[in-house]
């Protein structure tokens, strides 16, 4: 074929995240066309990629993961790595901030060939090395056996290099024919390529030695799966794993193009949950036979706002949301709470993660998700989330508030204003940024029945999930969100007896400090608030009324700030911010919170990382963990 008769470019992309024991793999396989134009047709083609004459048809993927021996993943016998394959000990922290392994390639030191994990460990295996004589390097250089035999670096993904369909593939291993017709010029390798009449279609082609050279370096791989979906198992840690795509047309069944990659070595599952210990209140629950329970809020970042960009400190497996949701799922396991408030939930992961797993567990939920359109494909939007145990609650009633419909209402119905017109516009524009919350009802499953010290029990509870505007720029969004949210919850309360004990929880994106902690403390803001007095540009706004309306009638308290006497230092570590963003607060006429557990230190929330998340941390926001007794009879003790 002449390079004139080239009109396409195909290319095949394949990526898999970093191996880790009980997170599933998923392959990102990708293939796809670029017209080529006339200057690019005699220019050779990147590596997997092939020049047709057409571009790709539809085309469907098939999948064999390997196995491979065991190896030693550093030369340096004092590395702990040698020994642990521990999420802690495979970090970029703990690494020293290199991901990278490093081979000695000086033919005269005792050290050539070895492989280390990082420079550390290199610089403190070469003290130990040596000269190597010149007739034990001839000897060497005959044998083309390393001095010592080290295992190859456990970051290599030299197979790539070696995959059909691509340039540099390595044609001689292959059980497919080579006539000039099928053959590009530009090295580019095979095109038209078709399976043996004795394979199936949608089979592969030859054996897997006989793809990546396997067999030439006496390596030993196992075949393990045919599934595209892969989670590796204990008998997988301190291995690599190989993965081939093939790409066929699905019309024909004809192999379009064929990659293999290598992955780094398998880590082992992280280590349990570290360990929150209770403090309580001095003196407990008091004479109050009120029922207990347990209650927690978190953020858990969501897979959308988890990029490399925002959390470049953190490994990027490390931020998959394979691995960050198994030591989540354990984090919420490991606490036994009979209410759990997340927000940050992404709509995609409640429906295929968060519902089966809590369901599992003996929790039935709700979610709501934020207001605006998915980010790109469906279920990329956060929202909130609200489970409850089953054996301890039943739902009594679930409600949904939107800010965006507050804001219209309150532009339209309360001030009068047109939403088409300029003022109304701009008025609605500054308020509507998309945030939700959730309201429930739950009812003991095993009500508390009267008695003597508790003549009148209180059987439910309300319960507010939120996630409050993040933005810094926009003091005033977040007190009128705020401000709003008490508004509905006082309507909804009231309407329902004055006994109803509330809490309110989530992620409030506001410091002690604000004019929302305020409001919710304080029942009022002051007039003289920064928060309230925000120095607005043109064309913007005033949404908020005179602060002396910017009030509710709840006696809130702070759970955290009740038992331990201060809010937590920090509920959010990253190294942009530090400091309290989420609370849990209670209505004290009808509730108190016996016990919380506090907040790790600052040493240990940096202990395998610079800041959150981390491979032991996998949400850049700290759980809060309540325990909470119900107050009979609506007085206090």
């Amino acid at each position: 074929m002449n390079t004139k008769d080239y009109a396409y470019s195909w290319h095949l992309s394949l990526r898999v995240d970093r191996p880790v024991e009980g997170c599933n793999m998923r392959p990102a396989a990708y293939m796809y066309g670029k017209k080529l134009d006339d200057r690019e047709a005699d220019k050779p083609l990147p590596p997997h990629s092939k020049k047709m004459g057409e571009p790709p048809p539809n085309h469907e993927f098939s999948f064999r993961w390997f196995r491979g021996p065991t190896t030693e993943p550093c030369a340096f016998e004092g590395c702990p790595r040698r020994t642990s394959f521990s999420p802690h000990d495979w970090s970029m922290h703990a690494l020293g901030g290199s991901g990278c392994s490093l081979q000695c390639v000086s033919t005269q030191s005792s050290l050539y060939k070895c492989t280390f994990c990082n420079s550390s460990c290199f610089v403190n295996a070469w003290k130990t090395q040596y000269t190597v004589p010149k007739e034990m390097r001839q000897q060497h250089s005959r044998s083309n056996t390393p001095i010592r035999q080290r295992s190859p670096s456990y970051g290599s993904n030299d197979d790539d290099a070696q995959s059909i369909g691509s340039s540099g593939s390595m044609g001689a291993r292959m059980n497919l024919s080579r006539s000039p017709s099928n053959y590009s010029d530009s090295g580019s390798a095979y095109s038209g390529m078709q399976p043996q009449p004795t394979t199936p279609v949608r089979g592969y082609v030859g054996s897997f030695h006989e793809y990546n050279g396997a067999a030439s370096h006496g390596e030993d791989w196992m075949e393990i799966s045919r599934d595209q979906l892969y989670t590796p198992g204990p008998e997988d840690v301190g291995r690599k794993l190989k993965l081939e795509a093939a790409a066929y047309s699905s019309e024909t069944g004809e192999l379009l193009m064929h990659r293999v990659v290598k992955t780094d070595l398998v880590l082992s599952r992280a280590p349990d949950p570290r360990k929150r210990p209770f403090v309580s209140t001095q003196n407990g629950g008091g004479g109050s036979t009120g029922a207990r329970f347990r209650l927690v809020s978190y953020n858990v970042l969501a897979e959308i706002y988890a990029t490399q960009q925002q959390y470049p400190y953190c490994d990027f497996w490390a931020l998959s949301w394979d691995y960050r949701f198994q030591n989540i799922l354990r984090e919420i396991a490991d606490v036994n709470a009979d209410v759990v408030c997340l927000q940050e939930v992404q709509a995609d992961h409640y429906e295929n993660h968060f519902y089966a797993a809590m369901n599992d567990r003996g929790y039935e939920g709700v979610f709501k998700q934020k207001t605006r359109q998915a980010m790109g494909l469906a279920g990329k939007v956060d929202g909130c989330a609200l489970f409850w145990r089953r054996s301890k609650f039943h739902l009594v009633e679930s409600y949904s508030i939107e800010f965006n419909d507050l804001a219209q209402r309150q532009a339209t119905q309360l001030l009068g204003l047109n939403p088409r017109s300029e003022e109304g516009s701009n008025f609605i524009s500054r308020l509507s940024k998309d945030n939700v919350a959730q309201l429930v009802v739950l009812e003991l499953a095993q009500p508390t029945m009267a008695s003597r010290a508790n003549r009148d029990p209180i059987n439910q509870v309300c319960i507010a999930n939120t996630h409050l505007y993040s933005n810094k720029d926009f003091p005033d969004v977040k007190l009128w969100q705020a401000w709003q949210l008490l508004q509905e919850l006082e309507q909804f309360v009231l309407s329902r007896g004055q006994n109803l004990p509330l809490i309110i929880c989530g992620d409030f994106n506001s410091t002690p400090d604000t004019a929302v902690y305020d409001l919710l403390a304080r029942q009022t803001v002051h007039p003289g608030h920064p928060d309230v007095n925000v120095e607005l540009g043109e064309n913007c706004p005033n949404v908020l009324p005179n602060a002396m309306n910017i009030t509710h009638s709840f006696d809130l308290g702070s759970a955290y700030e009740t038992v331990l006497g201060e809010e937590p230092k920090q509920t959010n570590y990253t190294l942009n911010f530090k400091g309290v963003l989420d609370y849990i607060w209670y209505s004290s006429l009808n509730l108190k919170p016996i016990a919380v557990a506090p907040i790790h230190d600052e040493s240990v929330l940096t202990r395998h990382g610079e800041a959150l998340p981390s491979t032991e941390f996998s949400s850049d926001h700290i759980m809060l963990i309540t325990d909470f007794q119900i107050l009979g009879g609506g007085r206090p003790p």
